[in-house]
């Protein structure tokens, strides 16, 4: 039986079809091949097309199905991963009323931080295990204090992940995991929450309705299933933001289990079975995917707005003739800590580990007589595993203490470089897999839809690649304290 994931990204759509009696991908996809624009009207603004997405989802199944390697019909369920955190509206014709202010976009910090006062600290932390922050609710009071006339005519307030089910489904619904990481779910009540509707005058009708993530949520229309090549009535049977899914894939669904990524945003997420929160919110607290009232399952996560994307923009820089085997392999040849070359890399919006600063990307000490390509290179994946350092200090204050991390062969932890600055900067040894979103996605719609009788049994097949351990700890712990100071001076003039 085949299996259909799809996984909404910043960058790209990436689509996978998963044979459900080995759990491997026959194939996979991914569209556009270059990598989709963030639209940045104003600085700290950022924002995409939903149907830029449509568009490319589409065309990845279509790309995945030219293959000839499979039978599309043979398709039995689908499941979604997206981008977290972003918002999506859309009118009772369900049109798109607006471009997606997505994940990255810091427009709306004062607005969420005006509500954490009122709403009271820890009353939201403790209801919300958030505060309202950045997220969804507050882009949301954003579009209803600057845009009140298209806010009229809003019929359904969504996640990325909800608006493709919709195009798919023709159905609106979300998820406590959805809600939750949009700041709208009080996990005290088991409701939508009251504290943050009354505060920003939202109308309750405004939100989908509330399904397990590992549910129906729609069924593949004929008009769709049509112009797709599918068979119509194929379920959409599970749908989650991109790093609990990323945990899923990895097969992180037990309390201590931790799972990290280094995309265009870098995550470390782990498991617990408490309701725990972080005073100052740096890191915050979600409904994992296997979140029910009985046995409560939550999600925290550290997150980095600014790691592949600062490589990205190295390499970009550095012109056409550099690619990223080019720039790991050069910076290899450069010695740990570069020379005194330190990259600060926060230049992607306000980052919420460092309580919702813009602190930007700073390059220090560069010497004009020393410093070369390679130890750019070198010092960009360093400062990038020294944010992750950082950010993982702050979870083990609050009680997350991995012995392991489970990551997948993907990104920046492609590079043999990144890897070692990445374990020897933590301290925590790496266990590869062989992981992708869009698998995962699959393999939950496997869950959803009852092809596989437990979360245990879709993943019975799938084993570790690879260990990696600490070696050089010592070595990097004093450049890491280093690094740390220039940080804490520049977050003192933020």
């Amino acid at each position: 039986m085949l299996l259909l994931g799809i996984d909404v990204g910043t960058s790209s759509i990436k689509v996978s079809i998963v044979d459900s009696e080995t759990q491997r991908a026959v194939v996979s996809a991914q569209y556009p091949e270059t990598e989709s624009e963030i639209k940045s009207i104003q600085p700290g603004w950022a924002e995409q097309s939903p149907e830029m997405w449509w568009e490319h989802v589409q065309q990845a199944v279509l790309k995945a199905n030219s293959s000839g390697l499979y039978n599309p019909l043979e398709i039995a369920a689908i499941g979604i991963a997206y981008q977290m955190h972003g918002l999506v509206v859309v009118d009772q014709n369900q049109e798109v009323l607006r471009d997606s202010i997505i994940w990255c976009d810091s427009r709306a910090v004062e607005i969420g931080n005006k509500a954490f006062e009122s709403i009271g600290e820890e009353k939201s932390l403790s209801r919300l295990l958030n505060s309202p922050g950045n997220f969804t609710a507050a882009k949301l009071a954003w579009v209803k204090n600057n845009e009140p006339e298209l806010y009229a005519k809003i019929y359904k307030v969504m996640l990325p992940g909800d608006f493709v089910s919709m195009k798919l489904t023709g159905e609106i619904t979300t998820s406590v995991s959805a809600l939750s990481e949009g700041i709208l779910w009080d996990f005290q009540a088991g409701a939508l929450s009251e504290d943050v509707t009354s505060y920003f005058g939202f109308d309750k009708s405004l939100f989908p309705q509330v399904k397990p993530v590992f549910s129906e949520h729609g069924a593949l229309t004929q008009a769709i299933a049509a112009k797709l090549g599918l068979k119509a009535g194929v379920p959409v049977t599970y749908k989650a933001g991109d790093q609990p899914n990323n945990a899923l894939s990895l097969n992180v669904l037990k309390p201590g289990e931790v799972a990290a990524t280094a995309g265009t945003s870098g995550v470390i997420y782990g498991v617990s079975d408490q309701l725990t929160y972080d005073k100052q919110s740096r890191v915050n607290t979600f409904a994992h995917v296997n979140y029910r009232d009985e046995t409560r399952r939550m999600g925290v996560l550290l997150c980095i707005n600014g790691t592949g994307i600062l490589n990205r923009w190295t390499k970009n820089l550095c012109g056409s003739g550099v690619s990223y085997s080019d720039m790991n392999s050069m910076g290899q040849q450069v010695a740990i800590g570069s020379e005194g070359l330190r990259i600060l890399p926060f230049g992607n919006g306000a980052e919420r580990m460092l309580n919702n600063k813009i602190v930007g990307v700073h390059f220090h000490n560069i010497d004009l007589n020393l410093h070369t390509q390679a130890h750019i290179f070198r010092a960009v994946q360093e400062g990038i595993a020294f944010a992750f350092r950082y950010g993982l200090d702050i979870m083990r204050e609050n009680g997350m203490n991995p012995s392991v991390i489970r990551v997948g062969k993907a990104n920046l932890f492609q590079s043999q470089l990144f890897t070692e600055a990445f374990v020897n900067a933590t301290n925590v040894p790496v266990e590869f897999y062989e992981n992708d979103g869009s698998a995962g996605a699959a393999l939950g719609s496997g869950i959803g839809a009852g092809i596989f009788s437990s979360e245990q049994e879709a993943f019975s097949n799938i084993k570790p690649l690879l260990l990696v351990e600490p070696g050089t700890s010592d070595v990097y712990e004093p450049i890491y304290q280093d690094w740390k100071k220039l940080l804490e001076k520049q977050l003192i003039n933020s």
